[in-house]
């Protein structure tokens, strides 16, 4: 395999840009907002941007992503860039992690140790993982990509060459947001190689009308109604961002490309709009470090074209997956999928709901990621 060794480093005289660029915003007015209906209020940018000029340490978050090992290739013309840690277990599993928009690699930070070292983190050195974290084309250290069509087939396909070279046959992959449309995409066209999949979100089985609610009964009645309730809450004012992104993502990557504080309250606002809106299970400096990366790297119009480039509409029919899948659902999703709708596509082995987390599961409860992780691909799960 091509591959080069990466590290990250961000000249200083970006750092200095930032900080400039920073201080010298010009702000919108100041209209109270307090629900946030209208979008991300002045007074909660304003604090993440003196924060993120005074108090954010950008130099530590290199430091914490260049403790594992990255590199860099190329597949189907485009550049890949991926963190690999080989677990020291000698019955470990390949695993591949894939993030979304407007996440990235910071999401799995905090999973690779314990997947794949699970001795040296109190685990089951029995359930271990070899760990692969790519940046999607097109996201962060992936950069730009050069041309059109990096929706979730291609990048399936892409991901399943990324495992070829590094000798995995078989793998596991876990995804959320478009990760988890690529983790589906990968077991659609490589039902062989995929061990199992295990996704946070499952679009085509989240209710949209009453008759997605026909047969069920108590419990789950409630569990499709609060579905139904979500969804159209989210079509009627959480979707807008999807449509210019999906439309005229060149367009609105002007303003995010020269304004940090435009980028951050771009994706702050939907950091929050995605997960739980009471009380806030992602340390800022989590965010920030997030926001960072798409500053850095100039990603905001590619990362964005994976809307324009989507091969299947949100919520479409889908063909249907023989993978074993696995779904965790956390409650503060932008959608609450349904078994039942699940299991018309999908060959649904494992459903586990939890009591809190949202849209990123992995930087607001990731040791019960972590559980579900194991749990899943474990033997007695895939055997």
């Amino acid at each position: 395999m091509t591959e080069t060794p990466f590290r990250i480093h961000i000249p200083q005289s970006d750092l200095d840009d930032l900080a400039r660029r920073l201080a010298d915003t010009r702000w919108p007015d100041p209209f109270e907002d307090p629900a946030w209906e209208l979008g991300i209020p002045v007074t909660e940018v304003q604090d993440l941007v003196e924060y993120w000029r005074l108090g954010f340490d950008w130099r530590a978050q290199e430091e914490r992503i260049n403790g594992f090992p990255q590199f860099t290739t190329t597949i189907d013309g485009a550049n890949v860039h991926f963190l690999h840690l080989k677990s020291p277990e000698p019955d470990a599993v390949p695993l591949l992690l894939t993030h979304g928009w407007p996440g990235s690699i910071v999401e799995f930070l905090d999973l690779i140790g314990p997947l794949a070292d699970p001795r040296s983190y109190g685990g089951d050195p029995a359930v271990a993982f070899h760990v692969v974290v790519p940046s999607v084309p097109g996201f962060a250290f992936s950069g730009p990509t050069p041309d059109r069509g990096w929706g979730p087939a291609r990048t399936a396909r892409a991901w399943a060459e990324l495992m070829t070279r590094l000798g995995y046959e078989r793998f596991g992959t876990h995804g959320g947001d478009w990760g988890a449309l690529i983790s589906r995409e990968l077991g659609l066209q490589f039902p062989d190689r995929i061990i199992g999949a295990h996704v946070t979100m499952v679009p085509s089985a989240v209710a949209r009308d009453e008759a997605d609610l026909d047969g069920l009964s108590g419990d789950e009645l409630a569990k499709g109604q609060r579905s139904l309730e979500k969804s159209r809450a989210f079509q009627q004012t959480g979707i807008g961002y999807a449509m210019i992104q999906s439309t005229k993502p060149q367009t609105l990557a002007y303003g995010l490309t020269d304004s940090p504080a435009g980028q951050l309250a771009w994706i702050a606002e939907k950091f929050r709009a995605f997960s739980n809106t009471d009380h806030d299970l992602i340390d800022r400096d989590d965010l920030l470090a997030n926001v960072s990366i798409y500053w850095f790297t100039r990603t905001a119009a590619s990362s964005a074209r994976i809307y324009a480039d989507q091969d299947v509409q949100w919520g479409a029919a889908l063909p249907s997956s023989t993978v074993p899948t696995a779904v965790a659902v956390f409650p503060d999703d932008i959608g609450l999928p349904l078994r039942k709708l699940a299991e018309r596509t999908d060959r649904i082995v494992r459903w586990t709901e939890f009591p809190s987390g949202g849209h990123f599961p992995a930087l607001e409860e990731s040791d019960l990621l972590i559980g579900d992780l194991r749990a899943f691909f474990s033997a007695k799960n895939q055997g």
